[in-house]
């Protein structure tokens, strides 16, 4: 072997050690920064308030349960405070969300703070709360359910596709957006909605101690300011933090008591890196370790939710 080919292979080793060691150091700088960004621990050792945030569209969330659950079994929390900005959502995820917070409830007080936006399934959430404090300009209400689905055929029909169909019994996959939907379809459809209504209407007349009569008036899709929403008796106080820290003093919990926002995981991106950490890593290496925005736009924003719905539509 000439001293050529020699010299080559031990540069290409001094190549590869590099790069292994430069491997090396970038997996223990984002295990630092995993570490940085999540000490210190949620679970504070000393007694506080718990505080947890439900915003845009309600969904049924394995993790947010799973939060409230080490909430409702933490003895240091003597509190929750569930912040909502919400328009609304499904709702089987508001059902959910509903019946974690009055587990919580049994073993704690639960305040529901209504921010810019508790409509629909976010109110549902709300109602859970031992008491509900909302802003005077708050949008809450908008009691009521509803199943939306595509009619497709027109457009089909314009371009010359039809779609044929087997069926074992009429009422099989119905409604279709390959064609109207008949009589007893729509019926079929009613019953589950009216079924949902009433099962809404129960819980808010249970949860706000009113007439069902009284709920049913309210319960016609409008929604209401906090300041109407209080004279409607769907809401308790007016206010913000200052009215929650006099809340919890009722129930005998100091007002001084320090707040702990319990969070959801930071979402993952390239590499397992946290989408901070990666921000970080960015700026020290000058490169992204990280999905774009715009990933994370079309993934977070375009939702498209499936079945019965209780949510306040703002949008086209």
């Amino acid at each position: 072997m000439n001293q050529s080919t020699i010299a080559d292979r031990r540069q290409l080793r001094r190549k590869l050690t590099f790069w292994r060691v430069f491997a090396s150091l970038i997996a223990v700088i984002a295990a630092f920064v995993v570490i940085a960004l999540n000490w210190p621990p949620q679970a504070a050792t000393q007694e506080h308030v718990a505080r947890v945030s439900i915003h845009g569209i309600i969904t049924d969330d394995r993790e947010l349960l799973e939060r409230l659950d080490r909430i409702a079994k933490n003895d240091r929390a003597k509190a929750l405070v569930v912040s909502i900005n919400s328009p609304g959502g499904t709702t089987y995820g508001g059902e959910v969300i509903f019946k974690a917070l009055r587990k919580v409830a049994e073993k704690k007080p639960v305040v529901a703070d209504v921010r810019t936006l508790a409509a629909s399934a976010g109110y549902m959430i709300a109602a859970a709360g031992d008491t509900i404090i909302a802003g005077d300009s708050s949008i809450t209400g908008s009691i009521g359910v509803i199943f939306q689905y595509p009619q497709l055929k027109d457009l089909m029909d314009k371009v010359g596709v039809s779609l044929d169909e087997i069926k074992s019994a009429p009422l099989k996959a119905e409604p279709s957006p390959f064609h109207p939907a008949s009589e007893e379809a729509k019926a079929m459809i009613r019953r589950m909605v009216d079924d949902s209504f009433a099962w809404f209407v129960d819980l808010v007349a249970d949860r706000r101690k009113l007439p069902r009569e009284d709920v049913l008036r309210l319960a016609d899709g409008s929604i209401y300011t906090g300041r109407q929403a209080l004279q409607a008796k769907l809401v308790d106080t007016l206010g913000g933090e200052e009215e929650i820290r006099a809340y919890l003093s009722t129930r005998s919990l100091d007002k001084n008591l320090p707040v702990i926002d319990y969070e959801a995981p930071r979402r993952a991106g390239l590499f397992g890196f946290s989408l901070d950490g990666a921000d970080w890593m960015r700026g020290l290496l000058g490169f992204d370790v990280a999905p774009s925005k715009a990933l994370e736009k079309l993934g977070g924003e375009k939702l498209f939710l499936d079945g019965l719905v209780s949510v306040w539509q703002v949008g086209p």
